[in-house]
């Protein structure tokens, strides 16, 4: 049976590394469901969050792989219960007059904002989990949904610990940010 499972993979910030680690789940030919990658507290270090269908043996092969990468300086499985999950859905609603209204109590149910209005359309911004934003698209599907946008999951591991920390001291102060 395989799962989603949520990576945090951090890397020197090179040209190629995310190529590399995406190729990586290719060559195994796992399902990538989300991908999202952008800097971290050091500027030198890169964090990409992967979101993975697979099951646990072919995870721990994958993630030993990974290791291996050169650039490659931690990974981190992100429990459900014990991190953050977080995804951006920017989605285009057609409401004339007369749905307006309607449209407008579900964005404030769900406690997203309306970021642009036309005279026959509105764009919707929500950020949640992703069941909370499949649950928004559920509750505006009656509506005419025009065009859906939505980022990778970002993560992030809950309580005082860095993985980032934890990276450095890893790789004996390869970068000499945390003191």
């Amino acid at each position: 049976m395989t799962d989603k499972h949520t990576l945090s993979v951090l890397v020197e910030n090179k040209p190629g590394v995310l190529a590399r680690v995406a190729g990586l789940f290719s060559r195994r030919a796992f399902n990538i469901h989300s991908l999202a990658v952008g800097p971290t507290e050091h500027p030198e270090i890169s964090r990409i969050t992967v979101v993975v269908d697979v099951d646990e043996h072919p995870l721990e092969q994958v993630t030993k792989q990974l290791n291996k990468l050169i650039h490659v300086l931690k990974i981190v499985e992100l429990e459900r219960d014990r991190s953050v999950l977080r995804e951006l859905l920017l989605v285009k609603v057609r409401a004339d007059s007369r749905q307006r209204t309607e449209i407008l109590q579900v964005v404030e149910l769900f406690r997203a904002k309306v970021v642009d209005v036309s005279t026959d359309a509105l764009v919707v911004e929500a950020v949640g989990t992703p069941e909370k934003l499949e649950a928004l698209l559920a509750a505006l599907s009656p509506h005419d949904i025009r065009e859906i946008v939505q980022s990778g999951t970002v993560a992030i591991g809950r309580g005082s610990r860095s993985i980032t920390e934890r990276a450095l001291d890893r790789n004996h102060g390869l970068y000499n940010t945390v003191s």
